[in-house]
């Protein structure tokens, strides 16, 4: 996609657990906007979300589409879990709210699922963890996503889930060491049951991996979701 002043300005959201940060973009490398982030409102209910979210709206302004990376299962657009927000969000359609406040067309998926689209190469089985207030998950064959898959709540070990060993509780609760040990464990399972070519580990908590890890899994950066909120465009 060429980078000009006929390319649209994306404004790409991800809506975290301690954080929704947004900036826009032309174009995925071409930032347009700095990067802004307001504290995730507690208790995060769908209203007061919804508030933070248009405040980045009005903010970031002038663009022409918007994209929201959100931390539960999202349907055309409309939310069915949110396990680590507040409230009832089951069947909020955040797409629609979203776009009434923006005056633009938007699109809303999974967090993990649009952070995938700005790490990916597009090539065989792809899979991205996404380490922070809970884990996010998300998996591509050839550059096509198999979306809300949501592996995080899946077990894990001792009668837990993936998300209660790696999640930001599990992390203060064990401490860096017994945790970057649950990590571990927690890659070599992930390959034999996804059998991928690579695996993109991002979210807040990557900054505290301390391992060798193997060839084919690389820590990419946050920053990496706005690029996945413009590509997301081009690849629905």
């Amino acid at each position: 996609m060429r980078n000009n002043s006929s390319t649209p300005v994306t404004l790409s959201i991800d809506v975290g657990g301690s954080g929704i940060k947004g900036r826009a973009f032309r174009g995925p490398d071409s930032p347009v906007t700095e990067r802004l982030r307001i504290k995730t409102p507690r208790p995060a209910k769908p209203a007061a979300v919804l508030e933070v979210i248009g405040k980045l709206l009005e903010r970031q302004r002038p663009y022409d589409r918007v994209s929201i990376g959100f931390p539960g299962v999202v349907i055309d657009g409309i939310v069915k879990t949110a396990p680590n927000l507040d409230g009832n969000w089951s069947n909020i359609n955040l797409a629609k709210q979203a776009s009434k406040l923006a005056g633009k067309p938007v699109r809303v998926i999974n967090d993990a699922d649009m952070q995938g689209f700005g790490a990916i190469q597009g090539n065989g089985v792809e899979m991205v963890l996404t380490l922070g207030t809970g884990m996010g998950s998300a998996l591509y064959v050839d550059g096509r996503p198999i979306p809300n898959l949501e592996f995080g709540h899946h077990p894990f070990e001792k009668g837990m889930t993936y998300e209660e060993r790696l999640g930001q509780a599990a992390l203060t609760k064990a401490g860096k060491a017994t945790w970057n040990r649950r990590v571990a464990r927690a890659i070599k399972l992930l390959q034999r049951i996804f059998n991928f070519r690579k695996l993109y580990i991002g979210g807040g908590n990557a900054r505290v991996i301390k391992l060798d890890l193997p060839d084919n899994v690389v820590i990419v950066k946050n920053a990496i979701a706005f690029e996945g909120g413009v590509k997301l465009w081009d690849a629905t």
